[in-house]
């Protein structure tokens, strides 16, 4: 057809030239080209990909566990005057919602939505967070509803692995979309033995497939943090609990940019059974 020369190449595409391989059918020089540069790059966006995967796994095994503790956020809450919506969680109401109250211990409490929604509906709740910046405006939170919701209210400083509970357990052990600076199954293990006979464990998180779909920006920077259902209720004996939702609903949110999101979370709910 008069397009520069002919090389020959073998069987395996490997031509004369050093370093220089055939791809694609010559019989089609569109297909032969185009769709081979296509596929090329589809490869090379795969391998980089999973490159910029490992680099953000090292640096996160790297930093210091600190960096997600206290001064992490207090730092980040100190970034304005709040951060969450202060609504609960939706996953918790959802659950929750229409139960007999009892004790609850909220891991990761933040600025209290869950906490003071708990308390305004009879629970006698433990809030825990590793940021006091976090628990003080918790705390203004509920007291602006009155002592009927701030008095059932008992405010943690702590780490909820490094946490003396002096043997107390919880009718309820909730931990929404908590951020955690040791092994996943080492938390899970935690805070299932926090829960009381007949009680219920809670555990609500970003699933992994938001990285490939609308949540992959939000959460690029979080991949230790994300993880199934069913990797919570692999850590449970099942000769002592029931699981009761081990899935990954989808819900729409809008993301920091202002944008509608459809993600997907990790909820497992179970309920440890009575001897």
């Amino acid at each position: 057809m008069g397009y520069g020369e002919s090389i020959p190449a073998d069987a395996t595409g490997r031509t004369a030239v050093p370093g220089v391989w055939a791809a694609g059918n010559v019989t089609d020089l569109g297909a032969g080209v185009i769709a081979s540069a296509a596929a090329g790059t589809t490869v090379a966006a795969q391998l980089n990909a999973d490159l910029v995967l490992e680099d953000t796994q090292r640096a996160l095994a790297d930093r210091p566990a600190e960096s997600l503790r206290e001064d992490f956020w207090d730092a980040r809450y100190g970034e304005a005057n709040q951060i969450w919506s202060g609504n609960p969680n939706p996953h918790l109401v959802a659950r929750i919602e229409g139960q007999s109250p009892g004790t609850a211990l909220d891991v990761g409490s933040g600025e209290g939505a869950d906490a003071i929604w708990l308390a305004a509906r009879g629970w006698q709740v433990t809030a825990m967070d590793v940021s006091g910046v976090a628990l003080e405006r918790g705390k203004a939170a509920a007291a602006r509803l009155g002592p009927a919701v701030a008095g059932r209210i008992t405010w943690v400083h702590a780490d909820v692995l490094d946490w003396d509970a002096a043997g107390a357990q919880f009718g309820l052990v909730s931990a929404q979309f908590l951020h955690f600076t040791t092994s996943k199954d080492a938390l899970y293990r935690r805070l299932a033995e926090l829960v009381r006979p007949g009680g219920t464990l809670l555990v609500v998180g970003h699933h992994p497939d938001d990285m490939r779909h609308s949540a992959h920006a939000e959460h690029s920077n979080m991949l230790e943090f994300l993880f199934t259902a069913e990797e919570v209720a692999a850590v449970l004996d099942p000769a002592a609990w029931q699981v009761l939702v081990a899935g990954a609903p989808e819900r729409e949110a809008v993301d920091p940019r202002g944008h509608q999101r459809v993600m997907r979370d990790a909820v497992l709910q179970a309920s440890r059974l009575r001897p």
